[in-house]
């Protein structure tokens, strides 16, 4: 079987680690919520790795660096959406925090990926 690039990048490694984590948390949301926040949260813990895939198969460095800088701003929104999550008491501060952490690192590491994509333009 053959690897594709971006399934050797940690940074999509580590996405795939919060997806699992938000599908987890959301799975104790009320069902009032399944429209709205649940969806929301997984669509964009989705978009993140997705984008991530997506700019490797890009021919241009500017076009990777732009996919990249998509993915950054759905893992915004994933944090925006746990820290609403949150403030409704649909989860733990500490998951809050948890979710925090792993947001943090990826963000950091998509932040150096997007760096070294644009240095090479």
């Amino acid at each position: 079987m053959h690897t594709y690039s971006f399934e050797k990048l940690d940074v999509w490694q580590r996405s795939r680690e919060l997806t699992k984590m938000v599908y987890k948390l959301t799975q104790a949301f009320p069902t009032s919520e399944k429209f709205g926040l649940v969806s929301q949260l997984q669509r964009a813990c989705i978009s993140v790795s997705s984008n991530i895939a997506e700019g490797t198969a890009r021919k241009s460095y500017k076009e990777k660096a732009r996919f990249t800088e998509i993915a950054y701003g759905s893992l915004m929104e994933v944090l925006n959406q746990l820290i609403l999550s949150s403030d409704l008491s649909f989860i733990t501060v500490e998951q809050e925090t948890e979710g925090r952490l792993l947001i943090d690192e990826i963000g950091n590491k998509l932040n150096r990926l997007r760096q070294s994509q644009l240095n090479k333009i």
